[in-house]
């Protein structure tokens, strides 16, 4: 269930799609503002109105959903395209799959584990 007032105007494209991120997110307006070290009123204006954000708000905001920066300019099926983990993550395993295999079998054996341990 939506919550607020309805907007006056038309979102910006760039301002629905951080709104959608943050919905994906599980967040509210406020939550997302008090991460940023804004006020939610300020925080509003990006999802409405067209803002210049520099690098390490976009960056810092991609930190607070779980994306990268580049998802924020990438249509939805580029964004569908794009598969398996991101950063350090992607960047890790990517030299993992570079080991001979006794040694890739041993570090999955613990990813996973951890895995089963968090579920």
């Amino acid at each position: 269930m939506k919550t607020g007032r309805p907007p006056k105007s038309k979102r910006s494209d760039f301002g629905a799609r951080i709104q959608n991120f943050r919905e994906a997110a599980s967040l509210s307006q406020r939550e997302v503002a008090e991460k940023l070290g804004i006020s939610q009123p300020s925080y509003a204006a990006w999802e409405r109105r067209n803002v210049g954000l520099t690098q390490d708000q976009l960056e810092k905001l991609a930190q607070i959903f779980k994306i990268e920066v580049v998802d924020f300019f990438a249509s939805e099926e580029q964004r569908k395209r794009r598969g398996g983990p991101v950063g350090r993550a992607k960047t890790t395993f990517e030299a993992v799959s570079q080991l001979p295999r006794p040694q890739q079998l041993k570090i999955l054996d613990v990813v996973d584990a951890l895995i089963a341990q968090s579920q």
